[in-house]
């Protein structure tokens, strides 16, 4: 029976001599968070067009995790749109037993396309194709408000001065008012039957498409309509 215990003893021995078990350093852990976390801002900001990379990566609790295969489940902020600076949550799972919530500092640069300024445009300026150009910017921190295409501004006038060199956003531009307040406009109403046209006077001022209040010079009402152009409004029938 000794005999039989000693044999079994030295084939566990070189068992574990040739045949280790995996072992996971705490630099291993890190990594795979970190491949967890690229992975996922990758998805994330998949099919924007924008040239996305991450600056920093800060892990805490990485060091802590046992050996084995673990599976990692990226929670990102509610609100976080996939760029700036921002704290996700990994879940570190082994067996669908929760080992631990890896706090996750980040700080994401994206590069998108938006519209520059050339040179100074002056407030109130209709905005041309030679005073802007498309240039790849960081929108990190100017988002939600940037203008990514000069067909948005082209033909807009400006609301306030942009400087040379500034990237444009939505707010600055307006459309150019085709009819102004004050201004002799045709009203027409028309279906499929008949059309009919008035005189009219425009009581606020507006774009072609906008909704504008206008006055029948007959009746003196006021009525809401669509502006055509620089002088038709048209209204429902």
């Amino acid at each position: 029976m000794k005999r039989l215990l000693s044999h079994m003893f030295l084939w566990l021995l070189i068992f574990g001599v040739f045949c280790p078990h995996p072992s996971f350093s705490a630099t291993d852990r890190e990594q795979e968070v970190r491949e967890a976390v690229t992975a996922f801002v990758t998805s994330r900001t998949a099919g924007m067009g924008w040239d996305v990379s991450i600056r920093r990566m800060n892990i805490t609790g990485a060091a802590k995790l046992p050996e084995g295969a673990i599976d990692y489940e990226v929670k990102p902020q509610q609100q976080w749109g996939g760029w700036g600076t921002t704290s996700i949550a990994v879940v570190a799972r082994q067996k669908e037993r929760v080992l631990r919530n890896i706090t996750v500092r980040i700080e994401v640069e994206a590069l998108a396309d938006t519209v520059v300024a050339l040179h100074q445009i002056a407030q109130g300026e209709v905005v041309s194709a030679a005073d802007v150009v498309s240039q790849k910017r960081e929108i990190t921190y100017n988002s939600s408000h940037a203008v990514r295409t000069v067909d948005e501004v082209i033909g807009k006038k400006t609301r306030t001065t942009i400087k040379a060199n500034q990237p444009l956003r939505a707010d600055q531009v307006e459309k150019v008012p085709l009819v102004k307040v004050g201004q002799i406009v045709t009203i027409v109403a028309e279906n499929e039957v008949m059309k009919i046209s008035v005189s009219g006077k425009a009581r606020s001022s507006g774009a072609e498409g906008d909704i504008v209040r206008v006055q029948n010079l007959s009746s003196l009402k006021e009525i809401s309509g669509r502006v055509i152009d620089a002088s038709t409004v048209q209204v429902q029938f």
